[in-house]
């Protein structure tokens, strides 16, 4: 268990440096110790989450190691046809009767035609399965096609925009093999504001090639400037297979030290919390009632079904709600397509999860929260588990 927390307790979910990792001991202090906060209730067997994988990209990022296809002539028609009856098959396998949030993630789910997600977000609704203050969030990248697409999301009923800015040096855009430039960037942020006033949250990443900590003091400055209500902070990992890994490993472009990096991660601490924007989580950031509720749920171990090709999720079973069951769907889309037409859905591995999975995975998450974890709350995950 205690190997899981170190492997666990870094930025970004596996996004994260070595220096940032708790020690065994820390660990067990924390859960001695720390009894001030609530306890994380057990979740309804009723109540979960919804992730919707868009698997289709524009183009690879040199970083990225995420499962992702390169769009050629993808069937946008079929996608959104198989995505909605494994969200059908699913939520009758779960006996989920209400849905709190919902994440559009891939790849690159705003590259997919609004009418896709409101055909998906119609399903639930025609099962009143939404709940009418539902978080319905999409991520999006800033380039000027997508940023033309804003709208249609909004009025598709997407009410929150986390979008992909990752840096405002263009140089380093061109490195990351990103397909925008920092102004598109800017306008789509802009843009976006106007749209989901209150709800619009970038993605920033640095220990980037070459990247210095002076400059990363001015571009963190310029990022809390852009007046967002979230913060999503990633430092770069490099993922083995990558073009930029194997960059690095030839010597062709040098990263930060670990040094760095930590001074870069507690600068960018100070100037974000400065401007009202407080860490609630290891690499989030929001103001106060802002913070992302699709992912508290996964950081509170709450239920959360997945769709879409190579998505997890987490939720019992209308038949036995005593057993969690962790869920991985088939990877290659066309493949998870053909599986989702022939069966309804396209689980390719369950897994059980025994008591001690799940307080492994109540300690690996709830550290990472400003909360932090309760004895309480772990003889809530106890007591739920037969």
């Amino acid at each position: 268990m205690l190997r899981l927390i170190r492997k666990h307790i870094s930025i970004g979910g596996g996004i994260g440096p070595s220096w940032l990792r708790i020690s065994a001991r820390q660990a067990l202090q924390v859960c001695k110790l720390s009894t001030s906060a609530e306890p994380t209730q057990q979740s309804n067997v009723n109540e979960a989450s919804l992730y919707v994988h868009w698997p289709y990209c524009a183009r690879r990022c040199t970083y990225c190691n995420f499962n992702k296809y390169i769009r050629r002539k993808e069937d946008t028609e079929r996608m959104t046809a198989c995505l909605t009856r494994e969200l059908k098959t699913l939520i009758e396998l779960s006996g989920v009767s209400k849905i709190k949030t919902v994440f559009f993630g891939g790849g690159t789910p705003s590259l997919a035609p609004p009418s896709s997600i409101q055909t998906i977000l119609d399903t639930l609704k025609a099962g009143d399965l939404l709940i009418p203050a539902a978080e319905v969030s999409l991520e999006a990248n800033p380039t000027h096609l997508e940023t033309s697409r804003l709208r249609g999301f909004r009025d598709a009923g997407v009410n929150r925009l986390s979008i992909g800015v990752q840096t405002l040096c263009d140089t380093d855009l061109k490195t990351l093999g990103r397909d925008h430039t920092v102004a598109e960037s800017l306008r789509c942020v802009e843009e976006a504001k106007q749209l989901f006033p209150g709800q619009v949250s970038v993605d920033v990443m640095f220990g980037r090639p070459s990247q210095k900590l002076k400059d990363w003091q001015t571009e963190i400055k310029q990022i809390a400037d852009l007046c967002v209500n979230h913060v999503s902070l990633y430092q770069l990992t490099l993922e083995r297979g990558t073009r930029l890994h194997k960059l690095v490993e030839q010597g062709m472009i040098s990263t930060p030290d670990g040094d760095t990096l930590a001074d870069m991660y507690l600068a960018a601490l100070e100037v974000l919390e400065s401007y009202g924007l407080q860490r609630y989580e290891v690499s989030n950031f929001a103001q106060m009632g802002y913070e992302s509720q699709h992912n508290q749920a996964y950081w509170q171990c709450k239920q959360y079904i997945g769709i879409g090709p190579g998505a997890n999720g987490r939720f019992s079973r209308e038949t036995d709600s005593s057993v969690r069951e962790a869920r991985i769907q088939t990877l290659e889309p066309d493949n998870w397509m053909f599986e989702v037409e022939k069966y309804g859905h396209a689980t390719r591995k369950v897994t059980q999860l025994s008591t001690k999975d799940r307080l492994e995975e109540f300690l690996c998450q709830g550290l990472r929260t400003r909360e932090g974890i309760t004895h309480k709350a772990g003889l809530v995950v106890i007591e739920s588990t037969p």
